[in-house]
């Protein structure tokens, strides 16, 4: 196989380069009237942050978590900012372990471009269920990943328990 294909990631492409959530091109603003919008993928809207699905998961399950409030430096969030993004982690952990039933999790930041940031201006904590097992060739390969459940899917199940957690 000399390629592999994934058009459905255009759409992203030109959506990060043309504006996406709040009408400042990032994928972390979101509006009032992008908060129910399928497309968006939005689990939860709380006081100082939010959840969503990442587009490009690692595993089911991956979520993204972020300040409410565009900013990229980890040292300058309010404390309510830190503390409400640290136990919505917390949370989340725990939904996802009752929904996907995982050994484990990876937690983490990239902060900057240099340090792997796909959306350095907008810091946020990805939080990633893992399995025994879990890698696959294609990850090695191709820098693929095969997934047994839709992006679609994996927001359907995660909604609903998100916008029940109160960080």
């Amino acid at each position: 196989m000399e390629r592999m294909y994934s058009p459905w990631r255009m759409a992203y492409i030109r959506q990060e380069a043309g504006g996406g959530g709040g009408g400042c091109g990032c994928i972390f603003c979101v509006g009032p009237s992008e908060i129910d919008d399928p497309a968006r993928l939005v689990l939860g809207v709380y006081k100082h942050t939010l959840a969503i699905c990442n587009l490009y998961p690692y595993n089911n399950g991956h979520v993204l978590l972020a300040p409410r409030r565009h900013i990229s430096d980890l040292s300058l969030l309010s404390r309510e900012e830190l503390g409400e993004l640290m136990s919505l982690a917390a949370l989340a952990t725990t939904a996802l372990g009752g929904e996907y039933a995982p050994g484990g999790f990876n937690l983490g930041m990239n902060l900057g471009k240099v340090a792997g940031a796909g959306i350095a201006d907008h810091l946020h904590l990805h939080v990633v269920p893992r399995w025994n097992g879990d890698t696959n060739f294609m990850t090695a390969a191709q820098s693929t990943r095969v997934l047994p459940e839709s992006l679609e899917e994996t927001h359907c199940r995660l909604q609903p328990l998100f916008r029940d957690l109160a960080p």
